[in-house]
């Protein structure tokens, strides 16, 4: 009885020892690919590797653009004309570029933002009453009635706009109509402009529809690249206006990628301008869209290579020093810095 009670725990043993070995070889496997991630995330190339190529792509450039994405939300309530005038008057800093966002409102007006809702940024809880109210449902006079840099904290921690209410709310700090935006830069400088209908469906197709308008009106089509996350957006851009530069989707970024990495001889590029994250969490997991192979495949198909959202100086250094064509960052004063 002895003996068989030891060859039992001999077995239970053995059995332990296995699983354990198996665990541990398992745990040195998810620490490899993390690892591999991880270096390929957080590669950096040689800047000596990039590539000079012919090219008639008005976006793709010697030296990088600074790009205000959110119009320099990082340093002033995003979207405002608090935030344009912060960048476009302040003697500290230049920007090339103004990065916004666009919904359509009730009553068929563009207005400025970058969320679906407007909880994040303004005090439509307290005005309206209820939350998650969308641009789409309110009229732009509704919409007027709101503070807009409310929920904007300083990099101190404060809030200097939060208690601002009704009359005391400055126009500075209203909801934005994209006219009067265009207006307010067009008579401050030559800018570029990177805009993004937030909208889907027919919302979107009608926002683009207004947009072009007023783009054409204003004689400046040829300085926008238009942007979307809805396929079906940026396939109406295409059919209706071709003279509308257009950036990428995350799916055909993806395909992009692919293509890049395989050096794929096949690949024919769906639009002029490769909008692209440089963050995590793509980073984490090992896509890294900044190196020299597809920074240069890119410029080798006419594409201009544009980063977003870059707000790490070292980052933003690695990024100019590789020859990307344009920067967005939250923080244009940090990428202006930089490059100095």
């Amino acid at each position: 009885m002895e003996t068989k009670n030891k060859k039992n725990k001999n077995t239970g043993k053995k059995k332990m020892n296995k699983h354990l070995k198996r665990f541990i070889v398992f745990l040195c496997v998810i620490a490899v690919i993390a690892g591999g991630l991880t270096y390929a995330g957080n590669y950096y190339s040689d800047p000596s590797d990039i590539k000079a190529y012919d090219t008639d792509n008005a976006y793709i450039l010697e030296k990088t653009d600074i790009s205000a994405h959110r119009s320099g939300g990082g340093i002033a309530p995003e979207e405002t004309m608090m935030a344009f005038k912060n960048c476009a008057e302040n003697p500290d800093f230049d920007i090339d570029v103004f990065e916004f966002d666009l919904h359509i409102t009730k009553d068929d007006r563009l207005v400025l933002l970058h969320d679906d809702t407007l909880d994040r940024t303004s005090d439509s809880l307290e005005v309206f009453g209820e939350e998650e109210v969308r641009p789409e449902n309110k009229t732009y006079d509704e919409l007027r009635q709101l503070n807009m840099g409310a929920k904007f904290e300083t990099a101190d921690g404060e809030m200097p706009y939060a208690n601002l209410k009704g009359d005391e709310v400055p126009d500075d700090l209203k909801i934005l109509l994209v006219e009067d935006v265009l207006d307010y830069l067009m008579s401050k400088g030559d800018y570029k402009y990177i805009i993004e209908i937030k909208n889907s469906e027919d919302l979107g197709k009608k926002g683009v529809d207004i947009l072009y308008k007023i783009l054409e009106e204003k004689g400046i089509v040829d300085k926008v690249i238009f942007g979307s996350f809805h396929k079906e957006v940026s396939a109406y851009v295409d059919e209706n206006y071709p003279l509308l530069a257009r950036s990428t989707s995350i799916p055909e970024v993806f395909d992009f990628w692919i293509a890049a990495l395989t050096n794929s001889d096949s690949y024919v590029p769906t639009c002029s301008v490769l909008q692209i994250p440089y963050c995590a969490p793509y980073k984490n997991l090992g896509i890294n869209l900044a190196t020299a192979k597809v920074i240069n495949y890119a410029h080798a198909h006419n594409m201009a290579v544009q980063y977003w959202t870059v707000n790490d100086e070292e980052d933003m250094a690695y990024l100019v020093s590789v020859g990307a064509d344009c920067i967005m960052t939250d923080y244009p004063d940090r990428l202006y810095n930089v490059m100095k």
